[in-house]
């Protein structure tokens, strides 16, 4: 990549929320109602580089649509059972899960106050410091000492 689209992606760090709604809708040609300005970043950076050096061959992206059908964290289809009766295979059972959590065994970091944390997700909890809490909640008021939405304390 050269240098100029390599400052370009640079220029991206010090850009307000306004300013980078308006550069995806440069970039993408379409308005987005996103005010994660994290998420705004990576996805202009992705796509300035993409237009740059290509983006992903046709093969990586089969491969990479048949990793996401059988192992997608955010819906877990590799949790879920499938049932059938008979020759007929019905519809999955709703996961009892919450879909924004990773699968169990994945180990969400953070560092916090110079101290890093890891936190393992357990299928009915999670793990932190040797002790059991049933939420991420939970976990960061024990933290922090003050009450924090666990999703938002841990960027989940």
């Amino acid at each position: 990549m050269d240098n100029a689209k390599f400052s370009e992606v640079e220029k991206l760090k010090d850009k307000s929320l306004e300013e980078l709604q308006a550069e995806f809708e440069r970039i993408f040609g379409k308005k987005t109602d996103s005010t994660n300005d994290t998420f705004l970043r990576r996805k202009i950076a992705y796509r300035i580089q993409e237009m740059e050096l290509g983006g992903l061959s046709k093969k990586a992206k089969t491969r990479l649509e048949e990793l996401i059908e059988k192992y997608d964290p955010v819906n877990n289809k590799a949790l879920r059972p499938k049932i059938t009766t008979g020759d007929k295979e019905l519809k999955t059972l709703p996961s009892m899960r919450d879909k924004r959590l990773p699968i169990p065994g994945t180990i969400i970091r953070k560092n916090y106050k110079g101290k890093e944390i890891e936190v393992r997700v357990l299928e009915k909890g999670f793990e932190y410091d040797g002790k059991r809490y049933r939420s991420l909640t939970g976990i960061a008021l024990e933290i922090t000492g003050a009450h924090w939405n666990g999703f938002s304390f841990f960027n989940v």
